[in-house]
């Protein structure tokens, strides 16, 4: 019989075949969930799912056809929803006025209205049944401004509204709403969008208080807890898991060396 934290549970990872997704969705299995993952049809979606004895759906979060169908398939295949985390996302970095029209409304489409259908159509299952965990990616970028990230920060910004909102209206069903900001994370979509950079790694290491990049594995961690009931009191919370970013310290330390005297 499964043991763990989702044991027995039904779980949907969209964004789940690298990066966060693939973290999340691997240890979602390792605490006993079933795992459902919708991602690009070239992505290695059924690759990851079959390593973890899941199922993979190619799913363009863009298209809400396409997510309700995802969600269609998990209940069709197991009968319930247990958890839905709403992870697929891109990132695009341009200051504002170099910023495109087609960049900007890919952006909203996949980072905003993505989750939007997911909690759309996962909620509409969990209230049905009465029971449920939705998590869904924001960013600190959805708490804070981030120069050069105007369309990402825009959707982010949607992603924490959109949480608190559908936490409100799902609460009396006994349906939990959350999502996730975190700090930069090494995923392959972050190394594309800065990887580029000279010192793009000592730059990216250094926003953090705590001196480096956030692991998948670390995130993928603080959203099993979310889904789990050991979170049963935790609704319409934005939770930053940034190495400290929002605590206020960018930038190195210049009291680093003498911090312990």
């Amino acid at each position: 019989m499964p043991q763990g934290k989702l044991a027995d549970r039904v779980a949907i990872v969209t964004g789940g075949a690298s990066g966060i997704g693939k973290a999340t969705a691997e240890q979602f299995a390792a605490e006993g969930a079933r795992v459902v993952i919708g991602d690009l049809a070239d992505s290695a979606g059924e690759k990851v799912a079959s390593a973890i004895g899941g199922i993979f759906l190619a799913t363009d979060v863009r298209e809400a056809r396409q997510v309700e169908a995802l969600v269609q398939l998990a209940c069709d295949k197991f009968g319930r929803l247990d958890v839905m985390f709403n992870n697929a996302g891109i990132g695009i970095s341009a200051p504002l006025l170099a910023t495109t029209e087609e960049d900007y409304r890919n952006t909203i489409r996949i980072d905003l209205d993505g989750v939007f259908w997911g909690l759309k159509f996962g909620g509409k299952v969990m209230v049905a049944q009465k029971r449920g965990s939705i998590i869904s990616t924001a960013s600190v970028a959805g708490l804070i401004g981030s120069p050069g990230l105007s369309a990402y920060n825009a959707a982010k910004h949607g992603v924490v509204g959109l949480t608190r909102n559908a936490a409100i209206e799902f609460g009396p069903f006994g349906v939990r709403v959350n999502c996730i900001c975190p700090g930069v994370i090494e995923t392959p979509l972050v190394m594309r969008v800065f990887g580029q950079l000279e010192g793009a790694r000592k730059m990216l290491d250094a926003m953090h208080p705590l001196g480096r990049m956030g692991q998948p594995i670390e995130i993928a961690k603080a959203v099993t807890f979310l889904a789990s009931d050991d979170a049963s009191f935790i609704t319409g919370h934005a939770l930053a898991i940034d190495g400290g970013i929002m605590a206020g310290a960018f930038g190195s330390n210049p009291f680093a060396d003498i911090a312990g005297t």
